[in-house]
């Protein structure tokens, strides 16, 4: 596919991660279909919690492209970064997009009623993190070097 042409100096991450959640919480919806897990969470709780979460998690993940963009970076983990980004919701976490799909994904879960995604969500958050985080976290202080290490001291890499 084209559009994951990597380039030779990137992270080296070949799938979109936001798959990664949409795979998960797809599987979690059959879990519960298969079993029956339906949780009795109130169409008031899911609407307020589960919306809730849904729009923090989408204020996250535009935040952080809104930022890689007026830097200049694609936000693709499997392109080039040119510039180091350390301002707006990256001052909070150095990964408010994976971030906000954790907290994204939570709220879809919720507000569908799906106890089979609230179980699969930490599988998804151990996929990003081996299979993403820890190849970007690599790249980054490859590429920036000291200044991305003073940077990981300073902002946790979740909350």
């Amino acid at each position: 596919m084209a559009f994951l042409t990597r380039d030779s100096d990137s992270p080296n991450v070949g799938f979109p991660p936001p798959l990664v959640f949409v795979g998960f919480l797809l599987i979690g919806c059959a879990i519960d279909d298969l079993f029956g897990l339906n949780p009795a969470i109130s169409n008031s709780v899911r609407v307020v919690l589960g919306g809730g979460a849904i729009l923090i998690g989408c204020a996250f993940v535009l935040g952080a492209l809104l930022r890689f963009r007026k830097a200049g970076n694609n936000p693709e983990p499997w392109k080039r970064d040119t510039a180091f980004v350390a301002e707006g919701v990256y001052r909070i976490t150095r990964n408010p997009m994976y971030l906000g799909m954790v907290i994204a994904s939570f709220g879809i879960a919720v507000a569908a009623n799906c106890l089979g995604g609230l179980l699969t969500l930490p599988l998804s958050i151990v996929a990003i993190h081996t299979q993403v985080i820890r190849r970007e976290e690599s790249y980054l202080s490859a590429t920036f070097g000291d200044e991305y290490r003073e940077y990981c001291r300073h902002v946790r890499r979740w909350i």
